[in-house]
């Protein structure tokens, strides 16, 4: 799931508007009220850290900001998690993270020890559904806290946490940017339903948007790449969708009917559960073999044994039939 999820993510934040984007919409707005965006410049590439030789890829990005007359610039560190779990070590690893970046600028003499490190704002995006309940700064991590003459000498280094699962909808729609409808979109799961409305707002956005078409194919690649990961099995004709905006009815047919099948489904299961109840309460625990037919009848089959169960003085009897 990770890797499908950092294909596409990656490709968003190649692009210096779904960065503005990110910062406007869900950054502390003292912060990106700093920033000239006409100045971000792209740093992503591979990094190897030098005490493990271990190879990190994340997202990077510098930019200009203007700080009581004084202009300089600040690097974004943006990295993006994906796991299921919430990883509790995370103050740990961007701290290693931050500090193989300094080694690589001093490597690569973007800057000198002499004219001294650039700020960094570190950045973590994530979209479990677990809620974020990791330590957001290192000092924090050292318990019991140390006595006041050993704080000075104590690492730390805090990072800004974007969970995107903790935005209602109502708080997305109040940010009308194409990476808002992205959030949506993902906190819609594998509800078709939910996720046909995310689709209809987000293309909206786009058609509301002064670089429509550049946005279009961006969310466009961005949104199959999803539904391939959500919906494996679900056998949706994508290879045609080039445009959200103009093939919107298309796309539409397809998730109404996945609606249609999840209802079908939802309602399917709702019969066979309350069915199993009532065959428990008269014939006791039941077999495996039963809940495998319950699983796989249809409403019909439902229907039949529901009846024959008023006459039916065992299970064999009831499903022999």
């Amino acid at each position: 799931m990770a890797n499908y999820h950092d294909t596409g993510y990656k490709e968003l934040f190649s692009h210096p508007e779904f960065v503005q984007q990110l910062i406007e919409g869900f950054a502390p707005a003292e912060i990106s009220a700093l920033m000239d965006f006409s100045t971000l410049t792209n740093h992503s590439g591979n990094y190897i850290t030098p005490l493990f030789e271990e190879k990190f890829e994340d997202v990077v990005w510098s930019v200009e900001i203007t700080w009581q007359g004084v202009t300089q610039r600040v690097f974004l560190y943006i990295l993006l998690e994906f796991q299921s779990s919430v990883d509790h070590t995370m103050p740990i690893r961007l701290l290693h993270y931050v500090a193989c970046f300094y080694d690589h600028l001093l490597k690569s003499r973007v800057t000198t020890p002499g004219e001294g490190l650039p700020p960094v704002l570190p950045i973590v995006l994530y979209n479990g559904s677990r809620r974020w309940s990791a330590e957001q700064d290192i000092y924090s991590m050292i318990r019991p806290e140390p006595p006041g003459f050993l704080q000075v000498y104590q690492p730390r280094l805090r990072y800004y946490l974007i969970d995107e699962g903790r935005y209602t909808d109502e708080e997305l729609g109040l940010r009308q940017s194409p990476l808002s409808g992205v959030f949506g979109v993902e906190n819609a799961g594998q509800s078709w339903e939910a996720l046909q409305q995310a689709v209809n707002r987000i293309v909206a956005i786009i058609q509301a948007d002064p670089n429509k078409e550049r946005i279009d194919r961006i969310i466009t690649r961005w949104l199959k790449r999803h539904l391939q990961r959500v919906a494996p099995k679900a056998r949706l004709d994508l290879d045609q969708l080039a445009s959200l905006v103009e093939d919107r009815d298309m796309l539409a047919e397809n998730l109404e009917n996945l609606v249609k099948k999840e209802r079908l489904e939802g309602r399917q299961e709702g019969f066979a559960g309350l069915l199993r109840m009532q065959l428990a309460f008269k014939y006791g625990d039941l077999p495996p073999w039963v809940d495998e037919k319950l699983a796989r009848a249809t409403d019909e089959q439902l229907g039949r044994w529901g009846t024959r169960m008023l006459t039916a003085n065992s299970l064999d009897e009831l499903f022999s039939q």
